[in-house]
């Protein structure tokens, strides 16, 4: 589904990440973590082509992203949600109406209601018509991923979903992905969270992949 051969990346002289090589199969369960500043968020960000390697090759779903035109970006984009660490919404929307808003890049109608029974998985039901700033942070970090998943994407790439919540939110976000891991949903999450990584040992096969020394480790075999 995305596939990374040999990759280097780098700000200006200095290389990030060299020569990461990454496979992520369908219905695969990854976790990537490493020290602040070690390539994360940019190892991410090359997984769904809003980073161009400096050398070696992204394959989106058997496609090599330089040879991708704006519009194939943006059709491939739709298999791929994503969940930023900032989680940004449209402070003048109701949530609601900024979980669809994919949907209306899209062109799209939610005439199956999708949306509320989305809203309803991510326990938001009650809060559908509150405003951004009125939301926790839990609420707004599950708003995040309902809002990644309302196109019903193949791959759900997440960056740090755990870091500004509490561990019973932690926990429940992490099941979230568990379950869209069992629905055939292929996940990976970058966190620095290692407890997080521990208790998912019950839900779920992950794989734990480690950045170190600007390279991909194996971290540990399945959890």
């Amino acid at each position: 589904m995305i596939k990374l051969e040999d990759v280097t990346y780098g700000y200006g002289a200095a290389e990030l990440l060299a020569g990461i090589s990454l496979q992520l199969q369908p219905g695969s369960f990854h976790f990537l973590t490493g020290p602040s500043g070690s390539g994360k968020t940019t190892l991410l960000r090359l997984c769904y082509s809003d980073l161009t390697p400096s050398s070696g090759r992204v394959l989106l779903f058997d496609r090599d992203a330089k040879s991708l035109s704006r519009d194939d970006v943006a059709r491939m984009r739709r298999r791929i949600g994503v969940v930023h660490q900032d989680c940004q919404f449209l402070d003048h929307l109701p949530i609601a109406e900024n979980v669809a808003l994919p949907l209306a890049t899209a062109n799209r109608k939610d005439e199956s209601g999708d949306l509320a029974e989305l809203l309803s998985w991510v326990g938001l039901s009650q809060r559908a018509d509150a405003l951004p700033p009125e939301l926790s942070g839990g609420e707004r970090q599950r708003a995040a991923l309902a809002r990644a998943i309302i196109m019903s994407p193949d791959v759900i790439i997440a960056d740090e979903p755990t870091g500004n919540v509490d561990w019973e939110m932690s926990l429940r976000l992490l099941t979230l992905l568990v379950e869209l891991n069992k629905m055939g949903k292929t996940i990976l999450i970058a966190t620095h969270d290692l407890n997080l990584i521990r208790s998912a040992k019950s839900q779920v096969s992950a794989r734990v992949l480690r950045i170190r020394d600007r390279q991909i480790q194996l971290a540990g075999a399945d959890l």
